[in-house]
């Protein structure tokens, strides 16, 4: 038996053994199929055990990995437990989506006021999609944003928290022909194509979600534009194609334009604080924390009279 086992390696059998399928864990814990066959095949070698049953057809737990899950689940938390109870936990790394955007933001403000003592450091990474393979991964911890929009395999490995139905809103260059309103109706947008991220691999959940809002309406989802990455990059985009944007209401206005609360119905961007399932990080309980307190004294998951939701966000949202 070795006298040290990598936690690397038990993190790569977990994901094998809760996905059952090379292909599907090594795109989960973002590593080539080839690395994690042989980081499964080393830690077979230094057990002196088969832990997985392989065919062209399905990989199958032997006995003794179904004996190692729950082995190897407690050893990853334990260690994550010693260094926090030793004061060497490491920074937890929250994405907030895009700078402006309040919702994490303002989570984010309180769990640091409630955990003076860890460091809780602010990433950007556009959207759920992208970052909830990061979670994964484990090269982030935390994110915000759409879950009932994540492909069924990611969300397993996930746990959410719901935090906030956000209001939806249009941002229009500031000469459109409806920029002069202080609400835009949903029907006034019909015949526009509105740019809702179409094409940006990062944030399809957001793109979904405008195809169910717009369904009916009249209202084209605006084809994919190059993606920009930075503040400066999307204004230089958006000003030169002027499509109207889909947002939140709190989006921060770009030059030369407007940001319009979107009416009748009121569509509403489910919000909730996501996280991998079973990370172990004190700093992690103060935003969970965070999140209910900033949520319940905002008024957060009040449903505004009208307001629109997909019938799934809803189910998701209320499962938590």
């Amino acid at each position: 038996m070795p006298a040290h086992l990598d936690p690397r390696l038990l993190r790569a059998f977990l994901a094998v053994a809760e996905e059952l399928h090379f292909t599907r864990a090594a795109v989960r814990l973002y590593v080539a199929q080839q690395a994690l066959s042989r980081d499964i095949r080393r830690l077979e070698r230094e057990l002196g055990a088969d832990l997985f049953v392989r065919t062209t057809r399905q990989v199958t737990l032997t006995a003794d990995g179904e004996r190692l899950v729950p082995y190897a689940r407690r050893a990853l938390q334990a260690q994550d437990e010693l260094l926090a109870a030793f004061g060497q936990a490491r920074p937890l790394l929250v994405d907030l989506n895009s700078p402006g955007l309040s919702t994490g933001r303002r989570v984010l403000h309180r769990a640091r006021e409630l955990a003076p003592e860890h460091e809780l450091m602010a990433r950007y990474e556009s959207g759920l999609t992208y970052a909830a393979g990061e979670l994964i991964a484990g090269r982030l911890d935390a994110s915000f944003g759409r879950f009932a929009g994540l492909d069924p395999a990611l969300r397993a490995g996930l746990d959410h928290q719901p935090v906030r139905y956000e209001p939806m809103a249009v941002v229009l260059p500031e000469d459109h022909r409806l920029a002069g309103l202080p609400e835009v109706p949903l029907a006034a947008l019909a015949g526009e194509s509105v740019y809702a991220g179409a094409g940006n691999p990062r944030t399809p959940e957001w793109t979904d979600l405008a195809v169910q809002l717009f369904e009916g309406r009249g209202i084209r989802i605006a084809p994919p534009a190059p993606l920009a990455i930075g503040e400066e990059e999307f204004q230089r985009i958006m000003a030169k194609r002027r499509n109207p944007i889909l947002a939140v209401r709190d989006f921060p206005a770009l030059p030369a334009t407007v940001v319009r609360p979107l009416v009748d119905p009121v569509p509403l961007s489910p919000v909730s604080l996501v996280w991998r399932r079973r990370l172990t990080h004190p700093a992690l309980d103060a935003l969970r924390t965070a999140a209910a307190q900033v949520s319940a004294g905002e008024g957060w998951l009040r449903r505004p009279p009208g307001g629109w939701l997909p019938d799934g966000d809803e189910s998701v949202m209320a499962s938590s």
